[in-house]
């Protein structure tokens, strides 16, 4: 029987998650210098530093991807990188992966998760705040010259 699974970080995965997250990028921003070294070494910038990949999985395929990166705080993680398939988008995977990090991170004895994102992302801001994040003030350094607001949820 074939079944939706969440899975941890695979280095199989690498190029799905790549692939994902340039795709997702491109559609609504644009990719920065740094988005794509990151994204292209998901090992070394992420898992390396204490930080968590996931993949939401229907039999053999990777339909969508989650990080959570390590922040100054190491009870407080950045709920980053998420990107579905352009055709899975609207079935609630994004949700499922969501879900899936607030109880990892639960589960983990986090203090909080904190995201950057983008008001003009208004289905995605939207379903943050359904799932308890309430904004903050944006730093004037911000990681991301695309966002426009951060989140925070505490656990």
């Amino acid at each position: 029987m074939k079944v939706f699974e969440i899975i941890p970080f695979d280095s199989a995965y690498s190029k799905n998650f790549y692939d994902l997250n340039i795709e997702w990028l491109k559609t609504y921003f644009f990719v920065e210098p740094f988005d794509d070294e990151v994204l292209s070494k998901p090992e070394i910038y992420i898992i390396n530093k204490g930080g968590y990949i996931f993949f939401g999985k229907f039999d053999d395929i990777i339909l969508g991807t989650v990080a959570l990166m390590p922040t100054k705080d190491p009870l407080v993680f950045e709920l980053t990188k998420m990107a579905v398939l352009p055709h899975q988008r609207g079935q609630k995977i994004g949700q499922q992966l969501l879900q899936y990090c607030i109880d990892f991170a639960k589960a983990n004895s986090f203090k909080s998760l904190i995201l950057y994102s983008a008001t003009k992302l208004e289905n995605a801001i939207y379903i943050y705040k359904k799932f308890g994040f309430i904004e903050l003030e944006l730093e004037k350094d911000s990681p991301y010259k695309r966002s426009d607001i951060k989140m925070e949820l505490t656990l």
